[in-house]
């Protein structure tokens, strides 16, 4: 089922990019010689969306005009004055009844954002979910100063954190990216909050707790597809870079992807032995930074990594997600994201006290096996062949060689070095000191 309309925010004067409109309405913007609105219509409709519903506002005579000179991008588009101020929720649901009634899910979008989402992807995670609503979440460079949230196993919103967070706090680093896909229905048992005079009502402030507070599913779908921005100089510069560069126009998951695997333990982190709680866990200088590079370079960093502790009963989830939680904490204080992160819980090896017997087995995830690469692959659109291993052990390098991705092998022991000095079954096409180093041949490799 394709969805088939789009609501597009785009009321805003834009006070901050007044030095780029030039007198034209916010929607209106150049971005890399192309409006913005233009390439956001364009997008839906390539996404099989019909019906468009503009919430205009500052100069929306230009932007009519605009939109009837290029015969309305051959959609069904509705412009309508949002008014006073509402705020994002609150204009939403006072322009409800210009919707039309027939479309079971509206994609909510805002007008100063550059993206390139496969929308279609969005929608099929949307509906298998069975959600109210979802919302696109994605890490970023700067979790310590946004809206994060939290989700369970299966991928729906339990928690809200809005900036600014208490101090000494460390959530996971995951932003709501202000993509949405709603039930209509689910819009029209609201409208009521937008009755009388105009109030501010947002999304993230008021909506969400509420659907949260009143038990509805609310579902974060986790990509890392390209999204940004604009609304200011700054930003709109660095969204032009992003084009100029070919990032946007290869940040769609319709598109193969690369990745950098890496494991965990030795390569992001400090050897620790069996690390169980979140002050066991330490960075490798220089780490966060061979993170941010990835990142920035347009390539996935994905960790892979084996946790025993969970089937030896040394940890369970909840521990080990306190540990990933300050991984990420201290890669965001750096700078630097990661894109997904898959642990294998098993372990093939029996006789510990407290050992969980339902998690003791031979798996096809626990590295050297590739499950943990080929579940990535599946959910990121990753072209494994065109992709990346680093890993410390001969298990990372022989996972990397089952599934014919290109590999790395870092904090070389003697014992390996013998190893490969013996002719043995694998190697690594590269060896090197640490995450550092290897993310200087990747990215020679891959420019």
């Amino acid at each position: 089922m394709l969805m088939k309309a789009a609501l597009i925010l785009a009321g805003g004067k834009g006070a901050r990019l007044a030095s780029r409109l030039n007198g034209l309405p916010k929607p209106l913007v150049e971005v890399a010689g192309v409006p913005l609105l233009e390439r956001q219509l364009l997008h839906c409709k390539s996404s099989g969306i019909e019906s468009v519903l503009l919430l205009v506002n500052h100069r929306a005579d230009r932007v009519a005009q605009f939109c009837a000179q290029k015969n309305n991008f051959g959609l069904n588009l509705c412009l309508v004055d949002d008014g006073e101020p509402r705020g994002t929720g609150g204009a939403v649901l006072a322009a409800l009844p210009h919707l039309a009634s027939d479309p079971r899910d509206v994609l909510i979008l805002y007008g100063d954002t550059l993206f390139n989402i496969d929308l279609e992807r969005f929608h099929a995670a949307h509906l298998a979910g069975g959600a109210d609503a979802s919302l696109l979440v994605h890490p970023n460079t700067h979790p310590q100063d946004s809206d994060l949230l939290e989700l369970d196993e299966s991928g729906y919103v339990v928690k809200l954190h809005p900036c600014p967070h208490p101090q000494g706090a460390e959530y996971p680093n995951l932003v709501n990216a202000a993509l949405y896909i709603m039930k209509r229905s689910l819009l029209a048992d609201f409208a009521y909050l937008a009755g009388g005079a105009p109030r501010i009502i947002d999304f993230a402030k008021d909506i969400f707790p509420l659907l949260l507070q009143e038990g509805s599913k609310l579902y974060g779908y986790k990509s890392p597809e390209y999204i940004q921005d604009v609304g200011t100089p700054e930003r709109l510069e660095r969204a032009e870079a992003d084009i100029f560069s070919g990032r946007v126009a290869k940040g769609s998951l319709r598109l193969p992807q690369r990745a950098v695997f890496l494991d965990r333990d030795g390569v992001l982190n400090e050897e620790a032995g069996y690390i169980t709680g979140p002050d066991q866990l330490k960075l490798v200088p220089g780490s966060a930074r061979a993170v941010s590079r990835l990142n920035r370079a347009g390539l996935l960093a994905v960790v892979v990594t084996n946790q025993p502790v969970l089937a030896r009963g040394e940890c369970d989830e909840a521990g080990l997600q306190a540990v990933h939680t300050r991984l990420e904490h201290l890669l965001g204080r750096e700078g630097a994201y990661l894109d997904r992160l898959y642990y294998c819980p098993h372990h093939p090896e029996r006789g510990f006290p407290g050992e969980r017997p339902e998690l003791k087995t031979v798996c096809a995830c626990r590295k050297p096996a590739p499950g943990m690469l080929f579940r990535a692959a599946c959910d990121l659109h990753i072209d494994l062949h065109r992709s990346w291993l680093v890993g410390d052990r001969i298990s990372d390098i022989q996972c990397a060689a089952n599934v014919g991705c290109r590999s790395v092998l870092t904090g070389i022991s003697g014992r390996e070095n013998a190893f490969f000095a013996d002719g043995g079954e694998v190697k690594p096409d590269f060896q090197v000191k640490d995450l550092a180093a290897a993310v200087d041949i990747i990215l020679r490799q891959e420019s």
